[in-house]
């Protein structure tokens, strides 16, 4: 999935699913939407999901350094990647 799919993605899981109201790309998710480690467990779940396969353990301590929208697409890039090898 291109970058530009996979924002589109997951502003739509943001907005309909955490009601996330016009989140910058940039924004911090915790100290701007109230994103807590709940909310970061029930999205891996959804990226899961969407990527149609499940995450390893690795995979998923990576993510607790996610902070932005803009994160969690570098993210996802580098777990398709890695992925497609």
């Amino acid at each position: 999935m291109r970058r530009d799919e996979l924002q589109t993605k997951i502003l739509a899981i943001l907005e309909d699913d955490f009601e996330f109201e016009h989140p910058g790309l940039d924004d911090n998710l915790r100290d701007e939407h109230g994103f807590d480690s709940i909310d970061a467990i029930e999205l891996l779940g959804k990226i899961e999901l969407m990527l149609g396969f499940s995450l390893s353990r690795a995979e998923k301590e990576k993510a607790m350094s996610i902070r932005t929208i803009n994160d969690i697409l570098d993210y996802i890039e580098k777990i398709q990647a890695s992925h497609q090898q």
